[in-house]
């Protein structure tokens, strides 16, 4: 294993290791019904599978596009 390997597992476990924190250390909120952001509905299995969900899938992406430098 050379140094970089190393170092991605390194920042591998540290990520891990702080998103279990947060997810246990914050009670999520009850997921939204309508999209935040185009209101439309979200469908109950995202809800579901993403307590404390607030938009849509297209939305999520495109939110998620504009974050990326």
């Amino acid at each position: 294993m050379d140094q970089l390997d190393l170092a991605a597992e390194l920042e591998y476990e540290h990520r891990s290791y702080h998103l279990t924190r947060q997810q246990q250390a914050a009670p999520p909120r009850p997921s939204a019904t309508d999209c935040d952001d185009c209101g439309e509905p979200i469908p109950e299995a995202r809800r579901l599978a993403v307590p404390g969900v607030v938009t849509c899938i297209a939305c999520q992406i495109r939110r998620e596009q504009r974050s990326k430098p």
